[in-house]
């Protein structure tokens, strides 16, 4: 008798008829992004949110010019410019609820003002002051992540403790296309839709990774394609429409809520300035695609729209360039002011409990300082 002849013994059975775990139909994005001004979508479009989206755009640009001239004075130390990405930067701030998160990374701190924080706060990071300038818990708003999409499991952890505790809150996480190229993405991506977690994932395809193009990233057809892998919906939109990309961010934020799961946005957009100002973009990329960007300006395709609308005229359109400059001027004043830091407060706020290596690093620095402080030639 042979080992399969005993009783018992495990007799293997045809397997079933495959049969994909989810239908790749209703997860694939459009064949083109998806847009509203210019088109007939448009006449749908809410006006006062247009009003809206145009204000805040001109004030991000003025912040962007603002922050990025601070940083030839030497008030800053690094300015990851936004410049192009307006629209995706203030949509996103927009859809989210109060009780909602926003994890942007270190390029977002536009979305980060227009979420709420004060413009001085949201640039303490790329100051060197602080590890983060505004409490994340008043604003519902993750410090800036300067690593790259490590931001992103955390904003799948937050949902996801969120959906277990019943709370209604959405995160939605944002992230560059050369994010996309982290394990952290897959991670998260991967964990969200499992869970099903309440998360949209923002990604903004500004064309590069400092330097690196994005076909030498990806060979998907696109970004939002990845979606269909981790069995969630894909969207792609134009990112330089701002009622799009707040039609489609809102769309998934709602979806989110209702419990459908994550979501990835695409966005494809420009960054018309160099990747920070330690960087020099002409090495990597011709005058000519930069001013083609530039044709498709986010302020002058909202503002083409509600011209046409009769919903903006010159001096609405004067009276919030006059916000902007305000904004401005506020902002260079107080970044021209030496703030006042107390080196012991790096130890302030690492853990509930100092450690007993933080505490000494700790009197060590005391040390040191009080050392530094005595009169030259004092015992």
């Amino acid at each position: 008798m042979t080992v399969m002849e005993q009783r018992g013994a495990y007799r293997p059975t045809p397997p079933p008829a495959w049969q994909p775990r989810t239908d790749p139909a209703p997860l694939l994005p459009d064949a083109e992004p998806y847009r509203v001004l210019g088109t007939e979508a448009a006449a749908g479009a809410d006006p006062e949110l247009l009003r809206r989206l145009y204000a805040e755009l001109v004030k991000g640009r003025r912040y962007n010019a603002q922050a990025t001239a601070l940083t030839k004075q030497g008030r800053l130390a690094v300015y990851p410019s936004s410049t192009g990405q307006e629209a995706c930067e203030v949509a996103a701030a927009l859809v989210l609820e109060e009780r909602d998160w926003l994890f942007p990374s270190y390029r977002d701190t536009l979305a980060v003002v227009a979420r709420g924080v004060d413009p001085v706060e949201a640039l303490t990071l790329l100051r060197g002051d602080w590890h983060t300038g505004y409490d994340p818990q008043q604003h519902r708003v993750a410090p800036l992540s300067t690593p790259l999409a490590t931001q992103l499991p955390h904003a799948v952890g937050l949902a996801h403790a969120a959906r277990l505790k019943g709370d209604d809150v959405v995160a939605l996480a944002m992230v560059g296309d050369g994010g996309t190229s982290e394990g952290d993405f897959h991670e998260a991506l991967n964990f969200a839709a499992v869970w099903q977690a309440p998360v949209v994932f923002f990604v903004q395809n500004n064309g590069f990774a400092i330097s690196v193009p994005l076909a030498k990233q990806t060979a998907a057809p696109s970004l939002a394609h990845k979606a269909v892998g981790y069995g969630m919906p894909g969207r792609l939109v134009d990112g330089n429409d701002a009622a799009a990309v707040h039609e489609v961010l809102a769309d998934a934020v709602r979806r989110a809520r209702a419990g459908g799961g994550p979501t990835l946005v695409e966005a494809i957009t420009y960054r018309v300035e160099a990747h920070t100002n330690a960087d020099d973009a002409t090495r990597y990329r011709g005058d000519a695609e930069v001013e083609t960007w530039k044709r498709h300006d986010p302020i002058a395709l909202l503002e083409q729209e509600l011209t046409a609308r009769g919903l903006l005229d010159e001096a609405a359109a004067d009276s919030v360039r006059q916000d902007a400059e305000t904004m401005a001027a506020a902002l260079r004043a107080h970044m021209n002011r030496d703030p006042e830091l107390d080196p012991m407060d790096l130890f302030a706020h690492v853990y509930a409990e100092p450690t007993p290596q933080l505490l000494e690093q700790r009197e060590q620095l005391r040390a040191e300082l009080a050392a530094e402080a005595e009169p030259e030639g004092a015992q």
